[in-house]
């Protein structure tokens, strides 16, 4: 370890890890160092032994569960946007050749106290339950010119300014109902609260087209029903996919290392100190957890991981899905999150569904919150409540050259992580995270 690289990565969640596969590709000279003994931080995926252990659990998992090392449970669930920035990094640096992935069956949106799929294309809306005739009429328009929406060619804003027109306004123009705005707002183009109706619609739009597309090229390439894929055996193979980027680039690799401290000159991080060794190197990239006086907490995430040995009702018997729960639909500020994988994916025992349902906490009594959206499962086998810190780096990152990821937030989707990552990338490099795909692709 005593050696001189141009940067160290520490922990291996996933934001770390793509990090460091991106800055070895460029050329870098990567140590990459974490404190457990397994890949993925606080996003690791556990078999049934693991996570037991993991909540403090001394009793063995039931076994009316089958066999501990059939699942893979997320600690971090997320689906991946078919057309996503994830998606898009993955393709880029060729890490889909260590990974398979499977589409998601349903999408949907909890609306007037009933789930509905979420209609993205025509024939979807059209078909749709969610909306009277007059409405899906209304929607679909709507659908059409969010979709032929191109920011760089004006002609194709038909009266709107992107830059100034609200979200609001644009879907006044088209008449939508409240419901319909919930689910356009929240489950299409993923905003966690209603401010997208004040913003300049610019984004706004951008993201509803994000997932239509995403839902067309799943459609068509992996035969899917959703805008949504997730990868066989769990997420826990997307740090190591990108750990392995890093170490065919010259990356080394070293788990089961705690670390003493960060090593400093004029107020500069020019190292790491571990067990008496010191590794140095003028840029520094870690998780919250390793720079605890570095950060602050600005919200906390609840998570209830759930096992079921039945599809979530009401879902047209999906093997995996998607449900997102509006602020306004469950009488709070926040959306809840319900994910939904199965034995489709490789991650749970034939007949079994692990289902995670995640949301800001707002109150005092967090188990309570999730509610709404445990309420929606039907019976379950076993329970884990979970709230953990939202954390934010407060440091000058420019300055101290310690570049430091946030926590996971309680999205079940990764556009907030994709952010994240391009956003540290930038802090970094000075540069843009390259998205053209291979040119194999």
């Amino acid at each position: 370890m005593e050696d001189t690289y141009d940067v160290i990565v520490m922990g291996t969640g996933l934001t770390e890890c793509i990090l460091s596969g991106l800055l070895s590709v460029d050329g870098k000279k990567v140590l990459h160092i974490d404190r457990n003994d397994y890949y993925g931080g606080a996003c690791a995926s556990l078999n049934l032994e693991q996570l037991w252990r993991h909540h403090g659990e001394t009793a063995t998992p039931p076994a009316a569960l089958g066999r501990p090392r059939d699942y893979n449970v997320d600690l971090i669930p997320k689906f991946l946007m078919s057309q996503g920035n994830m998606v898009k990094i993955l393709l880029h640096t060729d890490v889909t050749r260590y990974l398979e992935f499977k589409s998601v069956d349903g999408s949907y949106v909890y609306v007037s106290k009933k789930i509905y799929k979420v209609p993205a294309t025509e024939k979807e809306a059209l078909g749709s339950s969610l909306m009277g005739l007059f409405e899906k009429y209304r929607f679909k328009n709507f659908l059409e010119y969010a979709v032929q929406f191109d920011e760089k060619d004006p002609k194709t804003f038909k009266g709107i300014d992107p830059h100034k027109t609200s979200g609001k306004d644009v879907l006044a123009k088209y008449d939508l109902d409240k419901g319909t705005v919930d689910f356009v707002g929240h489950a299409m183009a993923l905003f966690t609260d209603d401010s997208f109706l004040s913003l300049p619609c610019l984004e706004f739009l951008a993201r509803v087209k994000l997932y239509a597309e995403s839902l067309s090229l799943a459609v068509h390439r992996y035969n899917g029903r959703s805008p949504y894929l997730y990868p066989l055996y769990g997420l826990g193979d997307l740090p190591q996919a990108f750990a392995r980027l890093a170490a065919i680039y010259g990356g080394t690799f070293m788990l089961n290392k705690p670390i003493d401290e960060l090593v400093w000159d004029n107020g500069r991080v020019v190292g790491v100190k571990s067990q008496g060794e010191t590794a140095k190197a003028p840029i520094v990239i870690c998780d919250p957890s390793y720079a605890p006086d570095r950060v602050k907490k600005v919200g906390q995430v609840v998570r209830a991981i759930c096992f079921l040995d039945h599809p979530i009702p009401n879902t047209d018997n999906s093997e995996s899905c998607q449900i997102i729960l509006p602020q306004s639909q469950v009488g709070r500020k926040n959306d809840i999150y319900i994910f939904c994988v199965s034995s489709a994916h490789q991650v749970a025992a034939k007949g079994k569904y692990i289902v995670i349902v995640s949301s800001t906490v707002e109150t005092a009594t967090p188990h309570k919150e999730l509610d709404a959206g445990l309420q929606l499962l039907g019976p379950i086998l076993h329970k884990f409540i979970s709230v953990s810190d939202l954390l934010e780096p407060t440091n000058d990152a420019a300055k101290e050259q310690l570049f430091i990821s946030k926590s996971y937030d309680p999205q079940s989707h990764f556009e907030s992580v994709s952010d994240d990552v391009m956003r540290l990338y930038k802090q970094i490099t000075g540069r843009d995270v390259d998205l053209t795909p291979k040119a194999s692709e």
